[in-house]
Parts: C-alpha cells; structure tokens; sequence
C-alpha cells in the first residue's frame, strides 16, 4: 500500500511503551507526527528520538502527538528509553510501538526492499485532526532527520488551514507570507487588513495574519 498526500491515515491497533493502544484513539482530536526508525540501540536514532522528547512543550502548544515505530520488540524500547534519556538528557514520554510481525510497517509503506529488507527506513507523517495526511518525509537510515523542519511544516500547516494563505521558501514561523493566485488583489486588501506587497501579480505578500 502506498500513502499519498490527502489519503486518510489508516487506523490500527498496536502494542507500544504505553500499552495497547488504537492509534485514532491515540491521536484523537490532535495533529499527528508517526514517525519510524530502523532499529533501538542505533545511534542515530537514539539523537532523533531524544530530540523529540525535548520538543515536547513545542508540540503541545502546536496540539500535536507524536508517536515512533520499529520492529523491536517492546521490551527492547523500554530498555532502550533508559539509554536515551541518559545520552540525551531528556524523558522520553511518547509511545514507541512494536511493530514485530510489521503490520503496521507494511501498511505504512515503511519499508523499502532495496534500502532493507527487514528495517524501517526513517519515515515521517504529519496527519491532521481529520486523520488526513498532510506531509510524508522519508530519509535514508544514515541520515538524520532535521525535527525542526517538522515544526516548521505543522506551523505552515496549521497556518494555511486557518487563513487563506501559502508560506514562501524557508519561511519560519512570524515572517511574512503568500497571498495564493486564487484570491485577487482587490479581495486580499479586504482579507489581509495588515497591507498587501506586490512584487508582481501573481507573487503578493502579507505580514503573517495571526500575530
């Protein structure tokens, strides 16, 4: 099964580090990072997931949960949390599931044969309140994942759902913002009361219009 933008994230049901759980049930009315990791005691993974423990406040504020997977087993992520918050200096307070027959993995699309066989590459979904997915990331194993990218897709995200805007490159949280092609000068003077900068008719900007 391949997951594309927009699809409605599949519902499961899993064994994780905070028990039995339903993953819609997990999320409930909460934007959603699952994210995958290829294995527990790899050293890369022990620096992703410390990170995201310490952007706990950050996701909470941004009504956010984020929930990890991998083919270990539960035990396995117990004992390998102890090594985290060691390391990393954090508490890892989110779930981690054990996806040892790889159900989920497999529904998820989160392996790839040619990459492994039998690990998770480092995938990442951002599904909003209405179980839509809304970002998918995948890197290899070797490579890290840049969490504060993330944040910065949710507040783009979050941002575009509630006001009739786009987000330029690079753009961070505060910085001014794109009035889409669908909505015309005249009626953007009226939508965006801060002012309107058009550097050509298709390419207009706004101060961001929830600060």
């Amino acid at each position: 099964m391949s997951i594309k933008l927009g699809d409605t994230a599949p519902d499961f049901n899993a064994e994780s580090t905070s028990g039995n759980l339903n993953f819609y049930d997990f999320l409930g009315n909460s934007w959603g990072i699952l994210f995958s990791h290829p294995a527990d005691y790899t050293p890369v993974c022990t620096t992703e997931l410390g990170y995201t423990a310490k952007l706990k406040s950050e996701f909470e504020q941004r009504n956010t949960k984020a929930i990890a997977l991998s083919v270990d087993e539960v035990e396995d992520h117990h004992n390998w949390i102890k090594d985290i918050n060691e390391t990393q200096n954090t508490k890892v307070e989110f779930p981690i599931i054990a996806d040892k027959d790889r159900k989920i993995s497999e529904l998820y699309d989160f392996i790839h044969p040619n990459a492994s066989a039998t690990a998770t590459v480092r995938s990442l979904l951002i599904i909003d309140p209405e179980k839509k997915v809304r970002l998918i990331i995948t890197y290899p194993a070797s490579t890290g994942r840049n969490f504060n990218e993330i944040i910065r897709v949710l507040d783009s995200l979050q941002l575009v759902d509630s006001h009739k805007i786009a987000t330029p490159v690079n753009w961070k949280n505060g910085e001014d913002v794109i009035i889409p092609p669908a909505v015309s000068t005249e009626d953007a003077k009226k939508i965006f009361p801060k002012g309107v900068r058009e550097i050509k008719p298709y390419l207009r900007y706004t101060p961001q219009p929830n600060i």
